[in-house]
């Protein structure tokens, strides 16, 4: 098959490297730097007769999500019309109305790792998400890949899987993102400080956009929400010092994890 992939970033390399064996790949980035380490694929540093001729089957939009819609319309002028749109993004707002305005066949997926945390020569732990409303054709490739990769795919609707993105992702982010903010140097930190402090330093290694759209998913607020009642609980407990108190909230914290 004929792929294009869009964005030379982390989650673009990866596609390109994962499929350049099998299938004939091209990748295209506006940075043409970006594409200097790119193997086994085409590269494209612009979106023009070159691409056409090429006439990809499938678009693998991996820009950041910022860009995820515009790098779809500056790709539709050079592509034909029943070339496949494929999306990996992590949050899917935007992208229903923009597939049922295109006219072309899609499928949405979410690979639910990141290059920045995951081991990505060993996915067995890892999961992924096919968006239900997707094209049959495309389901199929997308789950014959991640298969391959042993990840657990499961399947949701656009709705679902923002829903799931705000608990899975937000809250997280969101927790470090707290921890991190009130931080001050350590002299002799601990071993549970020294991990809290690589998960804060990978996360804020992430891209700024990406980090902004994700904890922008309309769904966020009302997990927030639930952090900060929380939070006020363990404040009132401690404020308190209710040993009693405390052991409720342990307890109910530790049947939460199970």
């Amino acid at each position: 098959m004929r792929i294009l992939i869009l964005g030379a970033g982390k989650m673009g390399k990866f596609f390109c490297d994962l499929l350049s064996f099998n299938h004939d790949v091209g990748i295209y980035d506006y940075d043409p730097l970006r594409l200097r380490f790119t193997y086994n694929a085409r590269r494209f540093g612009r979106l023009d007769e070159e691409v056409r001729e090429f006439n990809p089957e499938l678009i693998i939009n991996a820009a950041t999500v910022r860009y995820t819609v515009s790098a779809f319309q500056s790709v539709m002028p050079v592509i034909s019309s029943g070339a496949m749109l494929s999306d990996v993004a992590s949050v899917k707002t935007g992208l229903p109305e923009f597939y049922a305005a295109s006219g072309h066949p899609y499928v949405s997926t979410h690979p639910m790792f990141g290059p920045t945390f995951a081991s990505l020569s060993n996915l067995s732990n890892e999961n992924a998400i096919i968006i239900t409303e997707s094209d049959e054709e495309g389901k199929r490739f997308f789950r014959d890949l991640y298969s391959s990769l042993h990840l657990h795919i499961e399947e949701y609707s656009f709705e679902q899987h923002d829903r799931t993105i705000a608990y899975s992702l937000s809250v997280p982010f969101a927790s470090t993102l707290a921890f991190a903010g009130v931080m001050e140097p350590q002299d002799a930190p601990g071993t549970t400080f020294k991990r809290l402090m690589e998960i804060a330093r990978g996360l804020l290694g992430e891209d700024d956009y990406l980090l902004s759209e994700i904890l922008f998913n309309p769904h966020t607020s009302a997990q927030l929400s639930r952090i900060c009642r929380r939070m006020e609980e363990l404040k009132q407990i401690v404020d308190a010092r209710d040993p009693e108190a405390m052991v409720r909230y342990l307890n109910d914290v530790r049947d939460r994890i199970r």
